[in-house]
């Protein structure tokens, strides 16, 4: 009986090999599959990116075309002579010595040199700041322990 459960086993052999090779090789198969659509997924979205980085490349040159253009267009529209054209257009004249009127100011002398206002002093009533780190953790010190013996006499201070 023995024998019969070999050679059964051997006879059967051949299709099981078959079998596992066409699993491994589907398998494979499968695996390759995932994998390309994982990588076309992402070459898709680099080229996707890549598109989009490109057109606002595109339109961030454009805007910059169109900013200097109004910068020159600003620069024409300020240059002194369109300034003077635009000005007696709007009904502006030049102003000679007859159009010129002079404001007297009462005690007002240009020659002179006006003094310029110093900072104020210090106030005297400021105490200098010169408290250092030790000075302030030996008062917290002497507050802890008269708080302490404070309440070790039974509350009276």
């Amino acid at each position: 009986m023995n024998q019969n459960w070999l050679q059964h086993a051997l006879r059967d052999t051949p299709f099981k090999l078959q079998r596992q090779a066409i699993a491994l090789a589907g398998l494979g198969l499968f695996v390759a599959i995932i994998i390309g659509a994982l990588y076309l997924a992402q070459s898709t979205a680099n080229a996707t990116l890549g598109r989009q980085l490109e057109e606002l490349i595109a339109k961030r040159d454009q805007l910059e075309q169109t900013n200097e253009q109004l910068r020159s267009s600003i620069a024409q529209l300020r240059s002194v002579p369109r300034l003077l054209d635009r000005a007696k257009q709007l009904g502006f004249v030049d102003s000679g010595q007859q159009n010129i009127e002079y404001l007297v100011v009462n005690g007002y002398n240009p020659n002179r040199v006006q003094a310029t206002p110093q900072p104020e002093a210090a106030r005297p009533d400021v105490p200098e700041y010169d408290e250092s780190f030790v000075g302030w953790v030996q008062q917290q010190w002497d507050a802890f322990t008269s708080q302490l013996s404070s309440f070790s006499n039974g509350g009276d201070p």
